[in-house]
């Protein structure tokens, strides 16, 4: 069937795509989608994709290294300063003996080490932050630029509140986790290994002491990262199941009030919410739990290093300020594994949102193999034999032929689910027919450049989709580059105007949400309007009047008679009474051709025409 009945209107879309498709783009029902998997597919290849976009900064990258590198240096120096420090201060035979010119001159240099060590954390976190805006601003990007280029199949298919959670609350998932812990790994690694060797030049016996600890801090890291992932993963998909309800509740407001089912969706979304509580609670809990018991291992480190060192002092083997710089090593070697493991559930998190926007950017793009870009199009439509299926199996045309000749005027007609607003999708291409051929002044429309195809054809649907922008604006949509006077040369044909100049700001007036400050005529007007302007060889009307009342139609109808003036023009409507004065109806049933003719003849039939005037007018002399 072409158009699911009760499917809810989806915002976002552009002008001229219908959006109707098998479902209306709600899988797993209206008020939410199933949680399909639990842990990413392909963790590390979405970690190497994340890696390529952080490396397209390549300059900010390389000062950001320099920075850190300096700081690592100035966290190694510190604690052997201390020592020195430590050990220029001495006790001898009841005495206190102070090595002042040492002293003085290690605590100087500590406090420029210090000094210095604060401005480069400063700069570090500047251009980390650089880095984090300057990636995501590519990631945003690219998967702005992806959804405009997928097919109607996809947004028809998918929640578009999850959608929109992916470019919002993922890709800022993203920002936060490369600002924050991404200097933290480099650092770490570069702490890891200078500690290390620092350890094991000041002495080999405590080195191996200080490592008997972290076998320990990594069998509890990864034990706890396999259910941080699930968990965080899982945190992120409800997040976005979430975010659909809400959009559907406030973009289908007034349908739940009107049916009363206020209660329905608040229990809907509590479910959602709960199960978005308990899993976020499993998931901090474990993210909480890693922290205090990386400071525990750490501080059990710290106990051996002090007893073995004492023991170690007493032999002469080193000095009180070694041991000192010890502990201070000790923590700044498990620091980079404590900060990791503090940092794990915002890493994983990051990376499951990275999946998520690459999975959206792995889709397949609409396909353009056109070549032909013909100069002028006359605007002679054929089907021939056309069998399309939204699900395979199932189709919703079965072997259509139509001949619609230049300038004519052509309405489809029949009942809810026929297949009328399907063959509208397909001549526009936002769907492909599965067999057969769609031709367009005798051109296969698969042959002709997409841009050219639809910009040759002018929709005017039920569901009027404005901006919240200016009038003017809206109208201009249907051509960028019209001067103001075009603008309102296309509003008088639409008889927009009328309504227009009553606006407090005329043509600059701006337009709430989806045009919510205007009545649903006024805003059909503007959609004809915007047709206008955009002066295509050919126009369909998708049940342009079949939302408003019977005086606001007719001047509907003025407006459309002169908008259908020497063009092709393919009418679809419930209300039969805009197309009696069509040069050709065609009546869909089942998804075939079953009458065509004029009005006045296929009432003379007294087939399946007849039945529908019949019905729609019951009572009324034929």
């Amino acid at each position: 069937m072409s158009k699911p009945a009760n499917t809810p209107a989806m915002p976002g879309r552009g002008p001229g795509m219908p959006g109707r498709g098998p479902g209306g783009g709600r899988p797993g029902g209206p008020m939410g989608s199933r949680i399909m998997a639990e842990k990413p597919k392909d963790m590390k290849g979405s970690l190497k994709r994340l890696i390529k976009y952080i490396g397209r900064s390549r300059y900010i990258i390389i000062v950001l290294l320099l920075m850190t590198v300096l700081m690592t240096a100035c966290s190694l120096a510190a604690p052997s300063i201390q020592a020195r420090a430590i050990d220029a201060i001495s006790i001898g035979e009841e005495k206190l003996h102070v090595d002042f010119d040492t002293l003085t001159l290690m605590l100087i240099i500590l406090a420029g080490v210090y000094l210095l060590s604060g401005i480069l954390t400063f700069t570090q976190g500047l251009f980390a932050a650089k880095l984090s805006q300057a990636t995501v601003r590519n990631m945003r990007g690219d998967l702005f630029r992806k959804i405009g280029r997928l097919p109607l199949r996809y947004t028809d298919s998918h929640p578009h509140g999850d959608i929109m959670s992916r470019m919002t609350n993922d890709v800022e998932n993203i920002s936060n986790t490369l600002s924050q812990s991404l200097s933290s790994i480099v650092s770490g690694a570069l702490m890891l290994v200078g500690t290390f060797v620092i350890m094991l030049l000041y002495s080999p016996i405590l080195t191996l002491v200080a490592m008997v600890t972290i076998p320990l801090t990594i069998l509890c890291s990864t034990k706890l990262a396999r259910s941080l992932r699930r968990y965080f993963v899982s945190q992120q998909q409800l997040l976005g199941s979430i975010n659909g309800q809400v959009e559907e509740m406030v973009t289908g407001h007034k349908t739940v009030v009107a049916y009363g089912h206020e209660k329905t969706a608040i229990e809907n979304f509590n479910r959602t919410s709960g199960e978005f509580r308990r899993v976020s609670i499993k998931a901090q809990i474990f993210g909480g739990v890693m922290g205090p018991l990386m400071n525990l291992i750490g501080n059990l480190g710290f106990l051996l290093i002090a007893s073995v060192g004492a023991y170690l002092a007493t032999k002469s083997l080193i000095t009180v300020g070694v041991i000192q710089a010890f502990i201070i090593y000790q923590k700044q070697f498990t620091r980079p594994i404590n900060e990791l493991a503090n940092q794990y559930a915002a890493i994983q998190t990051a990376i499951a949102g990275a999946e998520r926007v690459f999975s959206i950017l792995d889709e397949p793009s609409e396909t353009d193999e056109g070549s032909c870009d013909p100069d002028f199009i006359r605007g002679r439509i054929q089907l021939k034999d056309v069998v399309f299926s939204y699900v395979p199996g199932e189709p919703v045309l079965k072997g259509i032929n139509l001949n619609v000749e230049p300038g004519e005027k052509v309405a489809i007609v029949g009942k809810t689910g026929a297949g009328k607003t399907t063959i509208v999708n397909l001549l526009t291409r936002f769907y492909d027919i599965d067999s057969g051929a769609i031709l367009l002044d005798g051109t296969d429309i698969r042959d002709i450049k997409l841009d050219t195809l639809r910009k040759s054809i002018g929709i005017v649907l039920q569901d009027t989709v404005l901006f919240s922008e200016s009038i003017g604006y809206n109208v201009r949509y249907g051509n960028l580059d019209a001067s103001q006077s075009e603008i309102e040369s296309a509003a008088a044909a639409a008889n927009a105007d009328t309504f227009i100049d009553r606006m407090p700001e005329g043509y600059d007036t701006r337009l709430t949400e989806s045009g919510a400050n205007l009545s649903g005529g006024q805003r059909q007007l503007l959609s004809i309007a915007r047709a206008v302007l955009a002066d295509p060889r050919i126009l369909i009307l998708d049940e342009a009047t079949s939302s408003v009342d019977t005086r606001t139609e007719m001047h509907i109808q003025e407006a459309m008679i002169s908008l259908m003036e020497n063009r092709t023009s393919l009418i679809i409507a419930h209300r039969l009474s805009t197309i009696r004065n069509a040069d050709k109806i065609i009546v869909i049933d089942g998804g075939r051709i079953v009458e065509a003719g004029n009005h006045d003849e296929l009432l003379a039939a007294k087939g399946e025409y007849y039945n529908l005037y019949r019905n729609q007018y019951a009572g009324i002399s034929i």
